[in-house]
């Protein structure tokens, strides 16, 4: 594998909002300038970043959309490339092109498509079995793979958020200040399991169903870290929202550990729902679809109300992926 980390000006460059417009343009370019047909393009997803298909390329374009998303770039092609390295079920960076590309004042990485019209759901089940291979990883070369850095993203989402009221960012800051504290308070605790690589955001929305079998994606969080993190994003989605008691269930049970046992579980929760309030901050201006369940999410955070229920974020009128041709870049 090799090691050399990627030098895209992902820290130089200033920030560039996101928006559908711009996205439709960064498609063309990248289309354009690496013979890739933008044919059928599909917007399957836009949060922090953008998702885009090109059926008739066979491949999927991810743009990043906010300056930690920028940062993040290289770290997610060392991943990508370790975990193909070691065959794990993953999705693979398209071939042929040096990444990551440049487009529109963007960074933007090119994977295969591994959607292949396969009708079989993702499971709990599956996504332990792969969790269970990324944990038997070796550790990679020193001073490759970064350490897991879920405070640091999400400090600077909060230091990128766009059109917030003061005060909730100040909120937000002192609740990232504690729930820091006391993650660092687990060094001195029991762990379940050893530290070492983790995927970083593992849940069954993260996984595409193939007739090969099963792969993940996202690697946006990879690094090396503890490995019990993996277990909580579906152990916080039993706990908010509506469809996420099975899931965990089922997960706690195909891997054989269930992560709520463990004493370190409470600060993992908060960490993990801080990370899903701020994930949104610096495109809520430009995506404002987003901003009611945000705003629901934020309020029962300050109420330290630990029983409402969440709903996923709404993409809004610019990205259904049911319907791609509302789509044209």
């Amino acid at each position: 594998m090799s090691t050399d980390l990627p030098t895209a000006s992902a820290e130089q460059a200033p920030p560039v909002r996101l928006t559908p417009q711009r996205i439709r343009s960064v498609v063309r370019r990248v289309c354009r300038e690496n013979g890739l047909s933008p044919v059928g393009s599909e917007l399957i997803k836009f949060t922090v970043s953008a998702v885009v298909r090109l059926p008739m390329a066979g491949a999927v374009l991810r743009i990043a959309g906010s300056q930690p998303a920028r940062r993040r770039v290289p770290a997610v092609l060392i991943a990508a490339r370790w975990f193909a390295e070691h065959d794990l079920p993953a999705v693979r960076l398209l071939p042929g092109l040096d990444q990551p590309l440049e487009a529109e004042g963007q960074l933007v990485t090119v994977w295969q498509d591994a959607s292949d019209g396969s009708d079989v759901e993702p499971t709990p089940a599956d996504l332990a079995q792969i969790l269970r291979g990324i944990h038997a990883l070796p550790s990679p070369p020193p001073d490759t793979m970064a350490e897991w850095s879920v405070m640091s993203k999400i400090r600077h989402r909060i230091a990128e958020a766009d059109d917030i009221d003061p005060a909730d960012l100040e909120f937000l800051t002192t609740l990232t200040d504690r729930a820091e504290q006391d993650l660092a308070d687990l060094d001195g605790r029991e762990h379940l399991l050893d530290r070492g690589v983790v995927h970083g955001d593992a849940h069954v929305g993260n996984l595409i169903s193939t007739r090969a079998g099963t792969v993940i994606c996202d690697f946006d969080s990879t690094g090396i870290g503890p490995r019990e993190w993996d277990l909580v994003p579906a152990a916080v989605g039993a706990l908010r929202f509506a469809h996420g008691l099975r899931a965990h269930r089922e997960l706690a049970e195909a891997y054989g550990l269930d992560v709520t046992c463990w004493s370190g579980f409470p600060a993992l929760r908060t960490v993990r729902e801080l990370q899903l309030v701020t994930s949104v901050l610096p495109v809520l201006g430009a995506n404002p679809a987003l901003r009611p369940q945000w705003e629901h999410r934020l309020a029962t955070l300050r109420s330290v109300d630990t029983q409402t229920l969440w709903t996923p974020y709404s993409a809004g009128p610019v990205a259904h992926p049911s319907h791609p041709s509302s789509f044209h870049p």
